[in-house]
């Protein structure tokens, strides 16, 4: 196999645990590429991309120095399946399905006999609904990151899925997350890892909005949100972003909108997209602003979290996201540095960086429920 080095002027070699990384000016000559370094580079055990924002023919390769580590398969399909049984339930519950005991402090024959009947009392046709489009919503938002990471040979884990108890959690999940286990080189890949998740997460989130709009209906109630899940003696009312706002008025039009449980998971799933992009800390926000601005995004990042703490006097759930925030930074709402973070954003990458922006003013949702008792 031909060095891939002997097509370059100058270059230097990191490396960062399991990963090499080399950094180089390609020689005039083999610029375009040449045929040979086209076939050098397809021989290269890794990933490469050319630096877009340097006309001097600079490129990056990075390849994994150790064999690819066994992943616990089993805990994954076990959590990813744990999940969708409880979100199924979180399902029923919403629809207003019956459901036997709720198995809190109770010995485990008792929890399993709960979870049994639990399970016989599942409305399928709406409980199965809302755990297809919320599940696929979050696995499609984590195999967004995953396959990106993957791109540049970065060490990404496979989702990790968070069962909840669905009648303290009432969609039956806290999310997914993958972790990266070898570092980030520079702000292209951060802003491509931290955009893919919620992109793909939101394309699949719209699609499941709009069919579950088209089986909606308009109803006569008038409540405080415009959103209505009727729970039967409680009522789930919903706001509205920018996106779900036109998504309603364009299929179903003015009024009160009931949900079908598909457009229910489309709606969660708008919401998880624009919590995730909050600039902060290593939410996926985060990694965006980051790579737009670097230090700068502490700033940003500390004015949104007092705009957290000002807007949980009208829905005191910002106070609790704010919380969860501070805990996942150690306190801070910082992002963390890349290797190189003095390498510029490409201008092919700004683009995708400020939709990326407008994609968090689209789904902000002010008050995203009210509970009616």
């Amino acid at each position: 196999m031909t060095s891939v080095v002997e097509f370059f002027s100058v270059w230097r070699t990191v490396v960062v645990r399991d990963r090499e990384i080399i950094d180089g000016i390609v020689q005039p000559a083999h610029r375009g590429p040449s045929q040979e370094l086209s076939q050098a580079l397809d021989e290269w055990p890794g990933s490469h991309y050319w630096a877009e924002e340097d006309a001097s023919g600079r490129i990056v390769l990075v390849r994994p120095l150790t064999p690819p580590r066994k992943e616990r398969w089993w805990l994954h399909v076990l959590l990813f399946s744990v999940s969708f049984v409880t979100v199924w339930m979180a399902g029923a519950l919403l629809a207003g399905a019956p459901v036997g005991p709720i198995p809190l402090l109770s010995s485990l024959p008792f929890v399993a006999r709960a979870l049994v009947d639990w399970i016989s009392h599942l409305n399928a046709a709406y409980g199965l609904d809302f755990a297809v489009g919320l599940m696929g919503i979050l696995l499609a938002h984590e195999l967004g990151h995953y396959f990106a990471a993957r791109r540049y040979s970065i060490d990404a884990s496979p989702p990790y899925f968070l069962p909840a108890p669905p009648w303290i959690v009432f969609v039956g999940t806290l999310g997914a997350f993958i972790r990266l286990r070898s570092p980030v080189v520079d702000r292209r890949q951060l802003l491509d890892v931290g955009a893919a998740g919620p992109w793909v997460g939101f394309m699949v989130a719209a699609v499941f909005l709009a069919v579950g709009l088209q089986r909606s209906e308009i109803v006569s109630e008038v409540g405080a949100q415009p959103i209505l899940i009727d729970l039967g003696s409680i009522r789930l009312w919903l706001g509205d972003s920018l996106v779900t706002w036109g998504a309603r008025s364009w299929i179903l039009g003015d009024g009160t909108v009931q949900l079908h449980p598909l457009a229910q998971a489309g709606w969660f799933g708008i919401l998880v997209t624009m919590l995730n992009l909050l600039p902060m800390g290593q939410l996926d926000g985060g990694h965006v602003l980051y790579a737009m601005f670097r230090q700068r995004q502490q700033l940003i990042g500390q004015l949104f979290l007092v705009g957290l703490l000002v807007m949980g006097r009208w829905f005191v759930w910002w106070w609790v996201w704010a919380g969860f925030v501070l805990i996942l930074g150690g306190g801070r709402v910082r992002h963390p540095s890349v290797l190189d973070s003095y390498r510029p954003l490409p201008r092919s990458r700004r683009l995708l960086a400020w939709a990326t922006v407008a994609l968090l003013l689209g789904t902000f949702t002010p008050v995203p429920f009210v509970f009616e008792w």
